[in-house]
């Protein structure tokens, strides 16, 4: 009863944050046959197997790429060029290879020999590494893809369909011109965050301000708390685009300090600021918690819901909420929500009696 997936083998090759949620999200939304995860930290691959996240485990590359039929790099920035090249020997031509960096334009260009397709989820928690992961991270979020005139369209197809399977909005811009937008909206906060906790952290009040230094300001440097390994790698791989957003930020800041001698043009400002932050769209991430949460793979035909529901009650198992993740030709995945742990594990049982294929975020893949 499972749908036909996107994919036969998907490799994850760096399995933190993001790269662990792109693979939680392919196994709980049964997008790939297997997904394995290349990592050269085995706690690392040790906790993604524990959460359900991958299949199989590697800590190189080797002979095994050859079952690969789509690659996601999610390692730090300055080594996805490297990454990728080391997988080249290994995989076969037709093997689609993205990333999920945050500068596109070098890596673009360093990976042109193969058959790569580069990518930039705009998702992300200050809270790194794969116990932080969550298929939920990436849905609904904009996931830049970055095709140059030369990618193969057929490749780009196939990179595109496995982020909307994931739930997440792919949209389409040219590598340089990505890496100016994101300098604004990305990096600039980032080294913003930095200025202003420098500015908390020095000087003989460092220890009042500290004090001092409420909600809002830590709202406001929340980013500063994300893997320092990682912002490095992308702020300094976008050096020329974000300079010329630092400059741009300083003129800010001058008319800024301009504007405390003209109160109503200070409150104008202001004005633009609030209706500027306010039209920024709110990315609803998913919508029930992952704790007490199954997946189960649906065949497209009339009645599955009601299957489902039937065979819950039939157990006395209450589902709290429910969503239909995406439906394919060959039939989707339904996520529900359960009062507890509990609740959850006899809703499982009764799914997998009932003929169902049904995967948890804690207990990785039942009912096969």
């Amino acid at each position: 009863m499972r749908p036909a997936p996107l994919v036969g083998t998907l490799v994850v090759a760096g399995v933190g944050l993001i790269g662990g949620s792109v693979a939680l999200g392919a196994r709980q939304r049964f997008l790939a046959e297997r997904v394995i995860g290349l990592d050269r930290d085995p706690a690392v691959l040790d906790a993604a197997r524990g959460l359900g996240a991958i299949d199989e485990a590697q800590l190189a590359p080797g002979p095994w790429l050859a079952d690969a039929d789509l690659v996601v790099l999610a390692t730090p920035g300055h080594a996805l060029v490297p990454t990728g090249l080391a997988l080249k020997e290994h995989l076969r031509a037709d093997a689609v290879v993205t990333d999920v960096g945050g500068v596109k334009a070098p890596v673009v260009a360093g990976l042109r020999e193969l058959r790569f397709v580069g990518g930039h989820p705009m998702a992300g928690s200050e809270r790194g590494g794969v116990l932080h992961a969550e298929a939920a991270l990436l849905e609904n979020a904009v996931w830049v893809l970055t095709p140059e005139a030369g990618t193969d369209p057929a490749a780009l197809e196939r990179v595109r369909g496995l982020v909307a399977a994931l739930g997440a909005r792919p949209i389409e811009v040219a590598p340089a011109q990505h890496d100016r937008l994101v300098a604004t909206v990305s990096h600039l906060p980032y080294l913003a965050s930095v200025a202003l906790t420098a500015l908390v952290a020095e000087g003989e009040e460092s220890g009042l301000k500290m004090l001092l230094a409420a909600g809002g300001f830590r709202d406001l440097t929340r980013v500063a708390s994300g893997d320092p390994l990682m912002s490095r790698d992308m702020v300094a791989g976008n050096r020329a685009a974000v300079k010329q957003a630092l400059a741009g930020y300083r003129a800010q800041l001058e008319r800024l300090e301009r504007l405390l001698d003209d109160p109503e043009a200070l409150l104008a400002a202001g004005e633009r600021a609030r209706l500027t932050r306010d039209s920024i769209p709110i990315v609803r991430r998913g919508l029930l918690p992952a704790r007490f949460e199954v997946v189960i793979a649906v065949p497209d035909r009339p009645g599955e819901l009601a299957r489902i529901t039937h065979a819950l009650g039939e157990a006395g198992v209450n589902v709290k909420d429910i969503e239909v993740l995406g439906v394919r030709e060959a039939g989707g995945a339904i996520r529900l929500a359960f009062e507890d742990a509990d609740e959850q594990e006899r809703g499982t049982a009764a799914l997998r009696a009932a003929g169902y294929e049904a995967r948890g975020r804690n207990n990785g893949a039942v009912g096969r």
